[in-house]
């Protein structure tokens, strides 16, 4: 199933829904008519029972350049421009929306992926790479800051002596370079991108998504705890899923020794 947009391109099959960022010749750069689309393609997402994997991509050779700045809602003019607006309005509400999806999400990063598109990625569970795609945290060279979380995921996932580079400096991080540092899962051939990461979303569509979801919220709530608050957590989750329905097949399956069917609860 294809559901029509005008700046992006929704497309569910097998239990995965790919979003795709489609303005090609602006870099796939997000407008307030962008944010909107995107906003309904991801209550769609949402409201369709059969999805139970999310996938982030973008059209052409481009990933994302981050905000279209010729878009009026941030364009300077003679009077100042207020960019908290903008955050608090689409950014951040995308943001947490994102790391909020009931189901496991992959981010195919096809290209350059600059200022708030640098960000975004990392709001999924699995960042794959184009080994021609790039990093840019652009932010410096037009007098800001990183935002789309970049201040939290930058140190979290590179450390601050490599986070204050790439935020201060704003030098092209190549995809491979962003794999050896940790910064997302995999850098992958460009051909090889998409065949790869559907076939990783279709596994993770069959596989047991409730687990896949509270995996993310233990290790992303772990990162503000203490290690006997953290085990608390996993007492909790263990708990909740050792009572599912996907637990009691997982285990049926290993002891019958054939492949589970799961179904998400």
């Amino acid at each position: 199933m294809v559901h029509s947009f005008e700046t992006v391109r929704l497309d569910v099959a097998d239990g995965v829904a790919t979003l795709t960022l489609n303005r090609p010749d602006r870099l796939n750069s997000f407008t307030t008519a962008m944010h909107g689309e995107v906003r309904a393609a991801l209550d769609a997402v949402v409201a369709d029972p059969e999805v139970r994997c999310f996938v982030l991509t973008g059209a052409g050779r481009g990933f994302c350049a981050g905000q279209d700045l010729s878009d009026r809602a941030v364009a300077p003019g003679a009077a100042p421009v207020d960019l908290g607006t903008s955050i608090a309005t689409y950014y951040k509400p995308l943001l947490l929306r994102l790391r909020a999806l009931d189901m496991p999400t992959i981010c195919a990063v096809n290209g350059v992926a600059a200022g708030a598109g640098a960000n975004i990625p990392f709001a999924c569970d699995l960042v794959f790479a184009a080994k021609s795609a790039a990093f840019i945290q652009s932010f410096a060279k037009i007098g800001l800051v990183p935002d789309c979380g970049g201040t939290w995921w930058l140190p979290r996932l590179v450390g601050p002596a490599r986070a204050m580079g790439l935020a201060l400096l704003g030098d092209k991080l190549p995809a491979a370079q962003a794999e050896a540092w940790g910064l997302i899962w995999r850098c992958i051939e460009d051909d090889a991108l998409m065949p790869t990461v559907m076939a990783v979303a279709k596994q993770l569509a069959a596989g047991p998504t409730r687990g896949y979801v509270r995996t993310r919220q233990a290790m992303e709530g772990a990162m503000q705890l203490p290690l006997a608050a953290a085990l608390d957590v996993e007492c909790d989750f263990q708990r909740e899923l050792g009572g599912s329905d996907d637990y009691r097949e997982g285990v049926a399956a290993f002891m019958e020794k054939r492949p589970p069917r799961f179904l998400g609860h």
